[in-house]
C-alpha cells in the first residue's frame, strides 16, 4: 500500500524532516553545505555576476542533492539487507561515487569562476 501525504503541507514537512535528518546526522552534508556557503560568501566579495551566482549555486544544490540521493540508498540497502552482498556493496559505492563526481564539477566550476578574479585581487595587494 502506497503513503500519500494528505496536504501540499504535510509533504513540505516530510520535506523539511528529510533536511534535519541530513543536517542532524550527516557529516559530509555539513562540509558541502559549508564550502558552498564560503563559495558564496568569495563570490559576494569579488562582485560576482549573477549568471556566475547562479551557476555556483547550482552547482552547489547539485552536490548538496547528491548526497542527500548518497544517503536515501544507504539507508534503502541497509534497511532491505544486513548481509553483505556484492550488490548492496555496489549500490552504495556508486551512490557514493555520484557525490565524489558532483563535487569534482563543483570545484572545477568554482576555480573556473572564481579562480580569475581571486588571482587578480591578490596580486594587487602584493
Amino acid at each position: 500500500m502506497r503513503f500519500k501525504a494528505p496536504t501540499l503541507l504535510h509533504s513540505l514537512a516530510y520535506a523539511m524532516a528529510g533536511i534535519y535528518f541530513m543536517l542532524r546526522t550527516q557529516r559530509n552534508i555539513k562540509i558541502h553545505l559549508t564550502a558552498g556557503f564560503l563559495a558564496c560568501g568569495l563570490g559576494v566579495w569579488l562582485g560576482l555576476s549573477l549568471r556566475d551566482f547562479a551557476d555556483i549555486t547550482i552547482v552547489i544544490g547539485m552536490v548538496v542533492m547528491a548526497e542527500m540521493f548518497n544517503t536515501a540508498v544507504e539507508n534503502a540497502v541497509d534497511l532491505a539487507t544486513h548481509r553483505r552482498h556484492p550488490l548492496a556493496k555496489a549500490a552504495k559505492d556508486v551512490a557514493a561515487a555520484a557525490v565524489l563526481i558532483a563535487s569534482m564539477v563543483a570545484v572545477i566550476v568554482g576555480v573556473l569562476l572564481l579562480g580569475p578574479e581571486v588571482v587578480a585581487r591578490l596580486r594587487w595587494s602584493v
